[in-house]
């Protein structure tokens, strides 16, 4: 059996394991920096870059090492697209639908409201068509991408004061992310786009009334908590948020077929790891929260119809001014409509009678 069959029939884990990948192991050393878009003090969503850094390393012998930088360190949290596309680093980690102001098509390899959740953004990605269309879209930004952890459905953030209705959004100065920010601006909302590091003292100087970031586990950390007390549900711009890999394209078309593979599997291995954290994490931290004095509030039927009518406005627009997103989304909305016709059978039967019981 030669080496490449080897490879694939026992898997890299494997062939590592066993001591035995020569041509891992004679692989020129390689060097790259990772620029985060998230501040270090967030185990979770940070500290997904750490573990897909350490797998490389690992499934390399030490051969291929990746620094990770949190954001703010090597460039502005919001400047790593532009970082990877000019080759200042080899590679980002962060949140796609942040550059919405460069293409709102960016969102969809990452979130937009009313969209799929994690495990219908998976199979869009990795079955459907979701990674040709993402990688042919990020292309003008010299740019390669791999999926790189899902937070799964997200909160709807913190308010100083209480969302009743339509009526209570006016005026609101709220922090979320920039395509909801425009589903919501319709109803006198002033989004504000500000990085996870500086969240805290906005909305405890009262620069903002209210904002979203994760869940309980990244929010408690963040002490949102101290200076809000309503908690909102659900995240509906949110509900499967996919962040990404953002590697330089020529940095890894540089790299060999075996360090090709190492870094896709490394991926892939952090993009499941992230979600199993924020799952087992956040039912304790909402414990915690709840057990502290936070109150919990779901929005208003006429708070999500209002903002599921603008959504659709905004898609409709979308396609009639966007090439680019227009080419996506058909795709999406399509794998999105089927997704749900069938979700409602299984997962959303099964889980509504789970979440009605008392165990």
């Amino acid at each position: 059996m030669d080496r490449r069959s080897l490879i694939k029939n026992a898997g890299m884990a494997g062939v590592l394991a066993a001591g035995i990948a020569p041509a891992v192991h004679a692989q020129a050393a390689v060097r790259w920096r990772l620029a985060s878009s998230f501040p270090k003090s967030l185990d979770t969503i940070y500290g997904t870059a750490e573990t897909f850094a350490k797998s490389v390393s690992d499934m390399t012998g030490g051969k291929f090492q990746i620094s990770v930088h949190a954001g703010g360190e090597l460039m502005p949290a919001f400047g790593v697209v532009d970082g990877v596309q000019n080759a200042s680093v080899e590679m980002a980690h962060t949140a796609p639908y942040y550059f919405y102001g460069k293409d709102p098509t960016f969102c969809l390899g990452c979130a937009v409201p009313f969209g799929l959740n994690t495990r219908q953004m998976n199979a869009w990605m990795y079955e459907g068509n979701g990674l040709k269309l993402m990688r042919d879209f990020y292309a003008k930004y010299n740019i390669y991408n791999l999926p790189g952890g899902n937070t799964g459905a997200q909160m709807g953030g913190w308010f100083r004061k209480e969302i009743k209705s339509v009526a209570d959004l006016k005026g609101l100065k709220f922090r979320t992310n920039p395509f909801a920010g425009r589903v919501l601006e319709p109803f006198g909302v002033i989004p504000q786009s500000i990085p996870g590091a500086d969240l805290y003292p906005a909305l405890e100087k009262g620069t903002l009334d209210a904002l979203e970031w994760v869940g309980p586990y990244d929010d408690q950390k963040l002490g949102f908590n101290k200076v809000a007390q309503y908690y909102y549900y659900p995240g509906w711009w949110e509900g499967g948020p996919q962040l990404d890999f953002y590697i330089n394209t020529k940095a890894w078309e540089g790299l060999s077929a075996e360090y090709k593979a190492i870094v896709s599997a490394a991926a892939a291995q952090a993009n499941v790891g992230m979600t199993a954290k924020y799952d087992a994490r956040n039912p304790v931290a909402l414990k915690q929260l709840v057990g502290s004095g936070t109150k919990l509030r779901p929005f208003s039927k006429d708070v999500m119809d209002a903002a599921f009518k603008s959504a659709q406005q905004i898609y409709a627009d979308l396609n009639n001014t966007n090439p680019e997103w227009k080419k996506v989304y058909g795709d999406y909305a399509k794998f999105l409509a089927d997704q749900n016709a069938w979700f409602r059978f299984t997962e959303g039967t099964f889980d509504r009678f789970m979440q009605a019981q008392k165990l």
